[in-house]
């Protein structure tokens, strides 16, 4: 299978065919776990989203349109997957705060001096609220509104958790930069 191109691996999908599966599944491992890191707590909270999203792309493979590109496709189940399992774990918390801009330092100089693995592992430091509307709105493009459907939850909610998140977030990234 390896010499075979996406499209071939998508068919042998459509026809149940193991080695397509395991190939589809090596290929684009890495990038479920990108995903599914951001909203989990943990890797291996991580690992079950990537593995859950993976049997649903192979159990829905026939909803998927050969004429579209596949990669936004398994996003989106990846992100859907995560954010069913982070309703499964624990309700959110409402809150009615108005959102509020604050000062991050410049975004340059924050990953200079951090990492990019220490600036998710600060991301995912996040209470779970939080991270999950930081991802969907800063990382993932998410509206407000798209986010409020998606999670059951007030624009206000969510326009609360991005304001909570980004100020924790900025205090983590001063902590860091100080020492």
């Amino acid at each position: 299978m390896e010499n075979h191109n996406l499209a071939d691996i998508l068919k042998g999908c459509r026809r149940k065919e193991r080695a397509a599966q395991k190939e589809l599944y090596r290929q684009f491992y890495g990038y479920a776990m990108s995903v599914s890191l951001r909203y989990c707590d943990n890797e291996d909270e991580a690992i079950e989203v990537a593995n859950d999203a993976f049997l649903k792309v192979f159990l829905n493979i026939q909803r998927y349109d050969p004429d579209m590109p596949f990669k936004p496709w398994f996003r989106r189940i990846l992100i859907n997957t995560a954010i069913n399992h982070i309703k499964k774990k624990q309700k959110l918390k409402i809150s009615t705060l108005m959102d509020t801009e604050y000062n991050i330092p410049d975004t340059e100089e924050i990953l200079a001096r951090l990492g990019f693995q220490e600036l998710m592992a600060l991301v995912r430091s996040l209470s779970t609220a939080y991270r999950t509307v930081f991802n969907l709105y800063v990382l993932d493009g998410f509206t407000h509104e798209e986010i409020s459907q998606e999670l059951g939850i007030s624009v206000g909610t969510s326009k609360s958790n991005l304001s909570k998140a980004r100020e924790r977030l900025r205090q983590l990234i001063l902590q860091q930069m100080q020492q």
